[in-house]
């Protein structure tokens, strides 16, 4: 084991060789990639920096920092980078930043004639030419993969609030229809528009659903109002021949049919030891669905850097010849995750790599 304390890049991560989208493309159609393989969906403005060795700030171009982005995920031994297409979101207003926030803050609509005067932003004018431009920087051995402005739900909850939309489903389900309607049409063009770029390799449809024991709303309402919408944005990327990444966090056992039969993504993505260990998930999911990720954030925080080696290095060897799995945090590395912690989970895969 290394000496993870003095964060020497060079001693801590070894060169893992070149990138190879095919390698996370195989683990996407549920198949064997040739080496272990690495899922991440975000990492740390401080991690962006240290592995790349360039600044990483604010300030800077959305061109500057998906470059600075693109030298850490290549340093980091990652086959794509996640971009998300600048120029489309939607709007919501100013939200308390404390240490937990209201699902009703920053709501922005009330009813149908806030709903119609509130200012959509359409997917067609986002700035598709600027990830186009990008992509002459992208190794023609790694592909980007796509995420959105948050997902179906999520916005709905944004822009109404939490509390709110569940008594609007109750009370006025029309008007919730046209809610969502809203939001999903406008998010399935956006991922028609995005996955037609050539150097896109994949997409993520990213939109929280759950609570640790339960969806947000009963299996019956998410089938109504947020499902179908999902359905159409996967039919839309793979209508374009790539796959279609479901990153959502929450327990989704009740609904697991509905992700992998009736919506058909290909993978997923956001799991928790507190809601299904990732060891038990890809033992009841695989042949079903890819399986990306998975090591409890929280278990790396508070691990030292040899539990999260071994136990990574182990659900790697779990995974050894049966097909999707990619190795990764449960849900993204935040800046609270200390970078030992990360750098041991990665480690697992690039030392089986050199072993091979």
């Amino acid at each position: 084991m290394c000496d993870y304390s003095s964060f020497n890049i060079d001693t801590v991560l070894p060169q893992p060789g070149e990138a190879d989208f095919s390698q996370f493309l195989k683990v996407l159609q549920g198949k064997e990639p040739d080496r272990p393989t690495l899922f991440e969906f975000f990492l740390n403005p401080r991690l962006l920096q240290k592995l790349s060795g360039m600044e990483f700030i604010p300030e800077m171009s959305w061109l500057d920092q998906q470059k600075v982005r693109l030298a850490a995920f290549q340093r980091a031994g990652y086959d794509y980078l996640t971009v998300k297409v600048p120029g489309f979101d939607f709007v919501v207003g100013d939200q308390a930043h404390e240490a937990s926030i209201s699902q009703n803050d920053g709501a922005l609509i009330f009813d149908r004639k806030s709903m119609e005067e509130y200012p959509w932003q359409e997917p067609e004018d986002a700035h598709y030419e600027l990830v186009e431009e990008f992509a002459q920087f992208v190794p023609d051995n790694m592909k980007m993969v796509i995420w959105g402005p948050s997902g179906v739900l999520e916005n709905a909850i944004s822009l109404y609030g939490y509390e709110n939309l569940c008594l609007l489903i109750m009370d006025d389900p029309d008007m919730a229809m046209e809610l969502f309607a809203h939001i999903g049409g406008r998010l399935e063009r956006y991922y028609q528009i995005a996955a037609q770029i050539e150097k896109v390799g994949a997409c993520i449809s990213n939109d929280d659903w759950g609570f640790k024991t339960q969806t947000l709303f009963s299996p019956r309402a998410m089938r109504k109002f947020v499902f179908p919408w999902h359905k159409r944005i996967v039919e839309q990327i793979h209508a374009a021949g790539k796959p279609a990444i479901l990153h959502s966090c929450g327990n989704f056992s009740r609904v697991i049919d509905d992700i992998v039969e009736d919506m058909q993504f290909d993978a997923r993505h956001s799991y928790e030891d507190t809601i299904w260990p990732v060891e038990e998930a890809f033992e009841a999911l695989n042949g079903r669905i890819a399986v990306l990720g998975g090591i409890d954030v929280d278990f790396v925080c508070r691990s030292t850097p040899e539990a999260v080696y071994e136990r990574s290095k182990a659900m790697l060897l779990q995974t050894k010849g049966r097909g999707g799995y990619a190795l990764g945090t449960g849900n993204s590395v935040p800046e609270y995750v200390p970078d030992e912690g990360y750098f041991a989970m990665i480690r697992a895969a690039l030392d089986l790599r050199q072993a091979g």
